[in-house]
């Protein structure tokens, strides 16, 4: 059997709404001229309002002063019961609080600077547990006398993502702009992780790479590629002989000049005079 409850919104006070006046009044914390226009009353209970006054304070824009007054069945005297400083719609808020586990941004972690690892991470489990991956399965089982925790699988899931998606991805500038062809995968000095990120993920060993010493999935790519030196031969270009087209070949008469030798004529010893 179930039971509707409804709830009735509460009646204004006609008499507590009336005491606009009993409600500035109780605003004594501050200067007069701080105190602006009356702006709204709400019903907050019977016999329960709350007058709204405009703030002038300087750095409050948009703030009001709220003010809740009552007063007892079958009387008119009207008494205050708060007095506080509320931001209204158009109020300039502080952001909201984060969780300093929250805040930390990769790369703020400092020299001397410790950061805990809440228990209950996601990323780890135990490692007196069964590793859910199988490549290392196969090899060891940390029963309490290896790591306390190793990696779970969200854990290596998520920070594939994260090396995927950045700098060690094939969308880095790099990477974008390297040959096709260089990608590490296929580059000797590739050496691939173990596990399952293996199957994705090395580490770049090339003293001369800009990724020396840094994990690169296997299209990343750049200039570095241990191929990228071994260059094919030229081969040389045959020569086609020069075609003459007879019939494109014009006659042209040359007049004789001073001096000229006639074909059948000897050559002089010391050519033309």
């Amino acid at each position: 059997m179930t039971s509707r409850t409804t709830t009735r919104a509460a009646r204004l006070d006609q008499v507590c709404a009336d005491a606009v006046g009993v409600a500035r009044g109780a605003i004594t914390e501050v200067d007069p001229t701080d105190i602006g226009e009356h702006l709204e009353v709400v019903a907050e209970a019977d016999r329960v309002v709350t007058h709204f006054f405009e703030s002038h304070l300087a750095g409050y824009q948009g703030w009001r002063w709220a003010v809740t007054v009552t007063r007892v069945p079958r009387s008119r005297h009207v008494t205050v019961c708060e007095t506080v400083l509320l931001p209204g719609p158009d109020a300039l808020l502080a952001p909201g609080w984060v969780p300093w586990n929250e805040r930390v941004q990769p790369g703020d972690l400092g020299v001397g600077d410790l950061m805990p690892t809440a228990p209950d991470d996601d990323r780890l489990t135990p490692g007196y547990v069964l590793s859910d991956d199988a490549a290392v399965e196969d090899v060891s089982w940390e029963l309490g006398l290896g790591r306390s925790r190793v990696m779970s699988k969200d854990g290596r899931m998520e920070t594939a993502q994260r090396w995927y998606d950045g700098d060690a991805g094939p969308e880095a500038p790099i990477s974008a702009a390297a040959p096709r062809n260089a990608r590490c995968g296929t580059c000797g000095f590739y050496l691939p992780l173990a596990g399952t990120m293996r199957q994705m993920f090395g580490v770049c060993g090339n003293l001369y790479a800009p990724d020396d010493g840094r994990a690169v999935s296997a299209d990343h790519g750049c200039g570095a590629h241990s191929e990228a030196l071994l260059s094919t031969a030229e081969q040389p270009v045959d020569e086609l002989p020069t075609v003459y087209d007879d019939s494109e070949v014009e006659a042209v008469a040359v007049s004789r000049g001073h001096g000229s030798v006639e074909s059948g004529e000897p050559a002089e010893d010391y050519g033309h005079s």
